[in-house]
């Protein structure tokens, strides 16, 4: 008999936990919705949600060490997915309002607000995935569903010296952005795979594969 993958869903005060905690189990994962460290950091995969300002999502991170246990599991390998805000907090810094924000610096970046005509962003947007895209296999031509008015528009890092360079897939609304990024054991995507029907239950069916 195959084990069922063990996800944590990390509980940090933002974020469509439940929502989350359901597609994950449709898709055959044993999730767990937690704060507790121990447990996120034990877990086969972690996922990071997250909704609202950046900078409040930080301090929910913080809080409960979330910036710690993510710089851990990476360190050792182990599968990170930010969702939205999720994803963005993985980015060195957040600039909202003027106020700037650190990040978790996972990658060098900023998330800025959108130049476009209307904003927030929500609803089905296409996406421009690499052609060897894991997390996109399979839906590579199908729409995700976003809910933002911020993003990064600007990729900044380039590894270089025989290393592989992250996967990025882009999209746009207004301006082109980061929808998702794919770097070794960290993953994220900008839009919610969780509201996303069967091409986001695809995506995560995917990155469920990655985890071991």
């Amino acid at each position: 008999m195959v084990s069922r993958k063990r996800v944590v869903v990390l509980d940090y005060g933002s974020g469509n936990l439940r929502s989350a905690e359901r597609a994950l189990a449709r898709v055959g994962a044993d999730v767990t919705v937690t704060a507790d460290a121990e447990a996120a950091f034990e877990a086969d995969g972690l996922v990071v949600p997250g909704v609202g300002a950046f900078a409040a999502c930080m301090a929910g991170l913080k809080g409960v060490g979330g910036d710690r246990i993510i710089g851990r599991r990476l360190s050792g390998g182990r599968p990170v997915l930010g969702i939205c805000v999720g994803m963005q907090v993985l980015f060195g810094r957040g600039v909202e309002h003027g106020v700037e924000t650190e990040g978790c610096g996972e990658w060098p970046g900023t998330v800025e607000r959108l130049d476009a005509p209307v904003l927030p962003h929500m609803g089905w947007n296409t996406v421009k995935a690499p052609e060897s895209s894991v997390l996109f296999k399979g839906v590579e031509h199908e729409r995700f569903y976003f809910v933002h008015s911020y993003g990064v528009r600007e990729w900044e890092l380039r590894t270089g010296d025989g290393f592989t360079d992250p996967l990025v897939t882009w999209a746009e609304h207004g301006v082109p952005f980061v929808a998702a990024v794919e770097n070794g054991p960290l993953m994220a995507a900008q839009f919610h795979p969780e509201k996303s029907g069967d091409a986001g239950a695809a995506l995560l069916k995917n990155w469920l594969g990655t985890v071991e």
